[in-house]
């Protein structure tokens, strides 16, 4: 079966890399034609992950997105939530027999709905032939094959098997898993946290808090997944908590270099400008903030995020109101 790339960032060119290492043919849809031309005529993104040399001679690329999914059977979306959008609504090609997977990490801004619930609605396409691709693992490390793990997701488990084929290579493995809902929301929430732990790091706060900050936060994480749709899952895993800790403490983690700049001054803005990287817990603590309203749900992180970046609430305050809260 013919699988499609679909976005051009880190992440994505990451996964071509992987791929490449089993797939005859892969069709990756490229939008910004410098990229484009990057790829043709030096094998590598020098936009987004230089580092990496791919094998061009397995790679067809295309400027139409349309196009791309016609010609394949499974497709990989691998672009910022917020440029889901963007990237989807001038397509007019029909989804309803394809696969869809998501390697994105990000709730839909505006909509407030979860990638897969945005498929369902937008291009009708049925949630057991929606998947997902998680980690933890960062774009960075598996540029450099340092021994990563994905969990592939799918409620038909045999849909989850096709596609961890395609991605199990010498430096990757892959655990199946048929919890869509609480890896979308899982790999959303942890966002924040990584955000709020950036935050705390650059107003000075130590490892000692951060310890105390990811463990309130996970505690979130499991409440919201297992509050707001039960079922028999396992968060301890690593999709769950070890993607959470990835986020939080990992140099290449976007939402804690974000968070950092924001402890130490920055406006969002300028965070945003100097980084040239969207952090998803930017927007996705908006999304949340609006979502659970429905729930109720006690998610004190998540909260102070929001004030800080939205109701421009002063980080020390709302750090240290977290500090007097925190278990």
């Amino acid at each position: 079966m013919t699988l499609a790339v679909i976005g051009s960032g880190s992440w994505a060119t990451a996964l071509v890399k992987v791929l490449c290492n089993n797939v005859k043919q892969l069709n990756w849809y490229i939008r910004e034609p410098e990229i484009r031309e990057s790829v043709t005529l030096y094998q590598t993104n020098r936009s987004y992950m230089s580092s990496i040399q791919l094998d061009t001679t397995k790679i067809r690329i295309f400027d139409d997105a349309d196009e791309a999914v016609r010609q394949s059977d499974i497709l990989l979306f691998v672009v910022p939530a917020a440029f889901l959008k963007v990237t989807t609504e001038s397509m007019s090609v029909k989804f309803t027999d394809k696969m869809v997977f998501s390697a994105i990490k990000g709730i839909v801004p505006g909509e407030n709905i979860t990638v897969g619930e945005y498929f369902n609605r937008r291009f009708d396409l049925p949630f057991d032939r929606f998947g997902v691709v998680s980690g933890p693992t960062h774009a960075e490390e598996v540029a450099l094959e340092r021994l990563s793990y994905l969990t592939v997701a799918c409620k038909e488990r045999g849909m989850a098997e096709l596609m961890a084929e395609q991605l199990k290579c010498r430096y990757i493995r892959t655990i199946i898993s048929t919890d869509v809902y609480g890896i979308e929301y899982g790999g959303i929430i942890k966002n924040i946290i990584a955000l709020c732990a950036g935050v705390a790091h650059g107003l000075g706060y130590g490892d000692n808090f951060t310890a105390v900050l990811v463990s309130n936060g996970f505690a979130e994480i499991k409440r919201f997944i297992e509050q707001s749709c039960p079922a028999e899952r396992t968060a301890e895993q690593s999709v769950y908590l070890g993607d959470l800790l990835v986020t939080c403490y990992s140099q290449f983690s976007r939402n804690r270099t974000f968070g950092t700049m924001i402890g130490k001054g920055y406006s969002v803005k300028s965070a945003q400008l100097e980084m040239n990287m969207v952090a998803e817990g930017y927007y996705a603590a908006a999304c949340m903030h609006e979502i659970n309203k429905r729930y109720q749900i006690d998610l004190l992180i998540v909260d102070a995020v929001y004030n800080m970046l939205y109701e421009k609430i002063s980080p020390a305050v709302e750090i240290r109101l977290l500090s007097e809260r925190f278990k």
